[in-house]
């Protein structure tokens, strides 16, 4: 069974370069990459003028049906065919890409630690911090260099759904992360923190380990009780 790493944080705080600077270290033949970018709900018969408008970071814009049910292929070893989202033209494209899952499958995007099922069937959830800032700047160059955005529909939009959204729902979610990796700079340990994670759970992987969680049993009805019976004895 593959064990499946989430990679969580807000647009451009670093996700996609800091995890695939990690998948060279570890190497490449071990790990599986996909990002939840490529589940954007297919519009295509959805007129230009009105997927222009849609939220992009809200859930409601995601295809969660096929992202949940792909991704538990993946872990139980079962080879996919994945979509894959044209930013162009802000539909799901024509191209499919076959994908076969490793030891390890990394499941990088905004959303990924904001879903309860997808949570569930994680092993590792990263969250992948960076100042609203230094987040904008990213945004700004990536936009403009591979999208071919104009500075003015890269501003409105940071402004009116990227960053409210952060707020209200990405940030949120880095409560539910087993560690949040500090990406706020051009040197920092991100990438040498994530490798050394990457590699403790291939270690598992290969040794058949599933993932025990320690706080399963922090709020059991015997713990209380016996937390109650205590203080009680006490007095």
């Amino acid at each position: 069974m593959a064990r499946i790493i989430l990679i969580g944080g807000g647009s451009s705080s670093g996700k996609s370069y800091v995890t695939r600077n990690v998948i060279k270290n570890v190497g490449a033949d071990f790990v599986t990459r996909i990002t939840l970018d490529d589940y954007y709900l297919d519009q295509k018969n959805v007129p230009m003028e009105e997927r222009i408008k849609v939220n992009y970071d809200h859930p409601k814009a995601f295809d969660w049906t096929l992202m949940r049910s792909q991704i538990k292929d993946l872990k139980n070893d079962k080879p996919i065919r994945k979509p894959t989202y044209d930013f162009v033209n802000h539909t799901r494209s024509d191209v499919y890409e076959d994908i076969v899952p490793k030891k390890l499958v990394v499941v990088e995007g905004i959303m990924a630690l904001t879903d309860k099922q997808l949570r569930e069937m994680a092993d590792l959830r990263i969250f992948i911090n960076a100042s609203a800032e230094r987040r904008f700047l990213r945004r700004l160059i990536r936009d403009r260099k591979e999208r071919g955005r104009t500075f003015e529909s890269i501003v409105n939009q940071y402004f009116s759904t990227v960053q409210p959204m952060y707020d209200e729902i990405i940030e949120p979610s880095s409560t539910y992360s087993d560690m949040i990796i500090n990406n706020d700079g051009v040197k920092n340990l991100a990438i040498e923190v994530l490798t050394c994670l990457f590699r403790d759970e291939l270690i598992k992987a290969n040794q058949g380990i599933n993932r025990t969680n320690p706080m399963d049993d922090e709020f059991t009805e015997e713990t209380l009780n016996s937390v109650f019976q205590d203080a009680k004895n006490s007095k």
